[in-house]
């Protein structure tokens, strides 16, 4: 009975699909009568069932292909899974070996490729006024007005009737400044006593080994190539502003000093600072770090300690004197460099040198605040303190360091009653870093234009960053070197004078209503954009100095007003990413300038405050700031935000500066400097 329901539903099933079939292809067939008769398919005995019409698909009339469409069961496996895995292992296995072979092979093909074995020679243009330059200016010096690299290519030619942008440093602003110019607007020139670009964040990194010292820098001259512009390995020396030429000197061929004067366009100022002395003597016994030479010496003096350390003539006492570390100032320099030199001493030191050289070594902070990191948010400044009181690195706050002498520091410490303590420490190593300075260079600028600078520690320059004291549009200072001028007040109370005085009245009876205070603070926002966090709230302020209820602001409550604003805002940091910001600012105003200059010129319009007419005012805005504190890290993003964290927050650290690093070269040589270290531990070499 069974085998017969079968059969039944087989010849059922076969009727169903034939008449489908007949039902897909009626418009493609003739008509046919209503009634035909549809051939019997025999039924198949039990016995003759195969696995497929065992399992359901009883359509023994159709093709395997169309009857595998309808049940859309899969294939049946050939092979076991085991050996399906293998299979699959293995394919992938030889895809990998297979693609990592062609790109070796790739490799060596492009190397082979980058080797010259002639030398192609063919005639060269020179200038012959860049061969014999001509002598002029105030001293009678030669004058570069043609660069003997000026025909090399025909985008060299282009250049050289292009107005001359001259760039003094080569430092973060500077950079920036030339990654962002556009190449067809300038012909540029940067003189700097250095031929590359130092990567300043991570070098406490490098004077311990951590990383290699190749890894944080970058030839000027691949840099400035992007622009097709002209390096001049110099100091800055003078700056003749009505002459417009930048006076520099170099070590000649015979190794006498060789001045000469290059013209100039536009002038850009970005040489950086010096560490602040603060008139302690015997400086000379300390280390600083601000130079890639620097970091190697540091290096080299570390190691020397340690080793001197080791030998049997040493005694106890000058052994402690030699491991005794002191870093004086704790600000974000001195906090990674004592970070790194514990990570140094604690993670290499007990693996190569005796334990009694690691038991007797101490270092030492010293910083004149109450807390270290004194910029940052002041969880921040505990945290830090805290990990260094675990690492053993002793912080003395509340000290000034008074002298140094080749084996000891002196300096004062307020206890916990008020009192001044002095205090003696065995020493044998001390880092010196305690703030920036201006270098000679822009003391002599400083001195040269007289009143107009009253700032001691840096050039200052309105918020279009030009050099106060210099023509318009000429002159401009970047970096640490340099300090945007706070005086709303002085800027504010000059354009309301002759606000005034066009409009016939006397300044000093001049009120303001709360739509003309308005209109005053829209032009402090343009002029002043670092003003604006103190501009929130105008009807406050405005009822705040209406010291008469009247309804109005006199002059007198005007000025005020402005002058509070004044002493609210404080000087922009000096720091890479000030200077970045700064180099960027330029780079989109001078290309601007260059795009508005025919239709200036159409109009006759070459003097004036093309600046402001053209671009807005420099705006700082603060990205946050990060420090390394051994093992761990602190971001202090700004507006009370704030992280740290152990070595995921180094893993953050580490990333943000790979982001920034300036080249692809430089990117990979930090992450093998990275690798390295986790491998073969650092450099205990000294060269």
């Amino acid at each position: 009975m069974l085998a017969c329901r079968i059969a039944r539903q087989a010849e059922r099933g076969g009727m169903r699909v034939h008449g489908l079939s007949q039902r897909r292809n009626w418009g493609a067939t003739q008509a046919r009568p209503l009634f035909t008769r549809i051939p019997r398919i025999p039924r198949p005995s039990p016995i003759a069932l195969g696995p497929a019409q065992r399992a359901g698909d009883l359509s023994p009339s159709l093709p395997k292909a169309a009857s595998r469409r309808l049940s859309g069961k899969p294939l049946p496996q050939g092979r076991s899974g085991i050996l399906n895995f293998t299979y699959r292992t293995a394919a992938w296995f030889g895809s990998s070996v297979l693609f990592v072979g062609v790109g070796v092979v790739a490799f060596f093909i492009y190397d082979a490729s980058t080797y010259k074995s002639h030398v192609s020679q063919t005639d060269i243009a020179v200038s012959k006024m860049a061969l014999n330059p001509r002598r002029g200016g105030p001293k009678n010096l030669p004058i570069l007005e043609d660069y003997i690299d000026d025909d090399d290519s025909e985008d060299m030619q282009r250049q050289k009737d292009k107005p001359r942008l001259v760039i003094l440093g080569g430092g973060w602003g500077s950079v920036a400044l030339i990654k962002e110019l556009n190449p067809e607007n300038y012909h540029v020139t940067l003189v700097s006593p250095t031929n590359y670009f130092l990567f300043t964040p991570m070098l406490p990194s490098a004077t311990v080994g951590t990383l290699g010292l190749k890894s944080l820098v970058e030839p000027i001259r691949r840099i400035i190539h992007r622009v097709k512009g002209h390096f001049i390995r110099a100091r800055a020396e003078e700056v003749d502003f009505s002459a417009r030429l930048v006076e520099v000197s170099q070590i000649g061929y015979e190794g006498k000093e060789e001045r000469f004067y290059i013209p100039y366009d536009k002038l850009v100022i970005g040489v950086g600072s010096v560490t602040n002395p603060h008139g302690v003597k015997g400086l000379e016994h300390c280390h600083f770090l601000k130079d890639i030479n620097d970091a190697r010496d540091i290096r080299n003096k570390v190691i020397q300690n340690l080793e001197l350390a080791c030998l049997p003539t040493t005694s106890d006492e000058q052994r402690k004197q030699l491991l005794s570390f002191v870093i004086s100032g704790g600000g974000p320099t001195g906090v990674e460099f004592a970070a790194e030199l514990f990570d140094l001493l604690n993670e290499d030191l007990t693996l190569y040198f005796p334990k009694l050289v690691r038991n007797q070594i101490s270092v030492h902070l010293i910083q004149s605040r109450d807390h270290i990191l004194n910029t940052y948010d002041e969880t921040l400044s505990k945290y830090a303190e805290e990990r260094f009181a675990r690492d053993q690195v002793q912080v003395l706050t509340n000290s000034r360091v008074n002298e140094v002498r080749p084996d000891s520091i002196v300096f004062s410490q307020k206890d916990e009653n008020g009192q001044i303590v002095t205090k003696e420490l065995p020493m044998g190593f001390c880092l010196w870093s305690t703030g920036v300075s201006q270098p000679e260079f822009c003391q002599r600028i400083a001195k040269q234009l007289g009143d107009v600078q009253t700032n001691k520690h840096a050039l200052e320059t309105d918020s279009h960053l030009r050099l106060n004291g210099t023509p318009l549009g000429d002159v401009y200072a970047i970096g640490d070197c340099s300090t945007v001028q706070n005086n709303v007040a002085d800027h504010i109370v000059s354009f309301l004078r002759a606000l005034a005085w066009k409009h016939g009245k006397d300044p000093e009876n001049l009120e303001l209503r709360f739509s003309d205070w308005r209109n005053v603070a829209d032009q402090v926002r343009k002029r002043f954009p670092q003003a604006v966090g103190h501009l929130r709230r105008l009807d406050k302020l405005f009822h705040e100095y209406d010291k008469d209820q009247s309804g109005t602001l006199d002059f007198g409550e005007l000025r005020e007003l402005l002058k509070q604003i004044d002493n609210k805002l404080t000087s922009l940091p000096a720091t890479a990413q000030r200077a970045h910001q700064q180099g960027q600012y330029l780079a989109h105003k001078f290309n601007k300038l260059a795009h508005a200059a025919p239709g200036l010129q159409a109009n006759e319009i070459m003097d004036g405050d093309l600046d402001a007419a053209v671009y807005k005012a420099f705006e700082y805005k603060h990205l946050g700031s990060l420090a390394y504190i051994g093992n761990s890290a602190v971001f202090d993003l700004g507006q009370g935000w704030n992280m740290s964290g152990g070595l995921w927050a180094v893993y953050a650290w580490r990333s943000i500066y790979f982001a920034q690093s300036v080249s692809l070269r430089t990117r990979i040589m930090l992450a093998m400097d990275w690798a390295k270290r986790s491998l073969f531990g650092r450099d205990l070499m000294i060269y």
